[in-house]
């Protein structure tokens, strides 16, 4: 019994170093199997080809959006910029300075609304 269990390890141990001995000569692809499945492996390999260019591609998507949002931070920037420059130089009174030259005044007296009510039935 002792026999025959050193030789199932040696035989297990010799397989496992011969299929790696295979491995390394290239022998394993000359095996019927490996010929028979030649599609599937060729199919596995442009699999692998796809994830790594969709990993590529992800990481030129990202750079985009980083550059888009950048740039959109650039521009909200400047219009904030710009809108206050609008406003400090339409202000009432720098208007008014501005205005003088054409002898137009600001008026002194408050604005007044008219406002005509209408009867309900002429209402639309």
């Amino acid at each position: 019994m002792a026999k025959q269990e050193g030789q199932k390890v040696k035989s297990t141990k010799s397989s496992k170093s011969s299929a790696f001995a295979q491995i390394l000569n290239g022998d394993f692809l000359t095996r019927e199997f490996v010929l028979n499945n030649l599609n599937y492996i060729f199919f596995i390999m442009l699999l692998l080809l796809v994830l790594i260019s969709k990993g590529y591609y992800g990481k030129q998507i990202n750079k985009d959006i980083d550059n888009a949002q950048r740039n959109l931070d650039q521009h909200a920037a400047e219009y904030i910029e710009a809108k206050a420059r609008l406003e400090l130089v339409t202000r009432r009174y720098r208007m008014a300075e501005r205005l003088e030259s054409r002898e137009l005044k600001e008026t002194k007296n408050a604005t007044k609304v008219i406002r005509i009510k209408q009867p309900k039935n002429e209402q639309k």
